[in-house]
């Protein structure tokens, strides 16, 4: 293969790249946005009822917090092992992370429901 069909096709491949990371970017911080919105309206309600309001929605905001700060340990983690097994897999993988954490978080029960354990 000469030097300009390697071109040509990493050409043809970076409308599909940048439109992956495009769509992976958009649906993580969609994701952020309606955890965001939900702490702020709905979380302290259900998951800190004997708090009173403001407690509830700062430990709701906590929460949401915790996974920015988590990001760059896992960016860290998953860059490490990125680089041994294969950032292909590792991409699937964290994908299918975040996708179980968004469906676990989704079927968390309330306070009401569990009480205090």
């Amino acid at each position: 293969m000469n030097a300009s069909a390697r071109g040509s096709a990493a050409t043809s491949s970076l409308p599909r790249v940048v439109a992956a990371s495009l769509i992976g970017t958009t649906i993580e911080w969609f994701d952020y946005f309606l955890y965001g919105t939900a702490a702020a309206l709905v979380f302290g309600k259900l998951f800190f009822p004997n708090s009173d309001p403001l407690t509830g929605t700062l430990l709701s905001f906590l929460t949401y917090a915790i996974g920015f700060a988590a990001r760059p340990l896992g960016a860290l983690v998953f860059g490490h092992f990125g680089d041994r097994v294969g950032r292909k897999k590792l991409l699937v993988l964290s994908l299918l992370l975040m996708g179980g954490s968004t469906t676990a978080i989704g079927l968390l029960p309330t306070y009401d429901s569990v009480g205090a354990l």
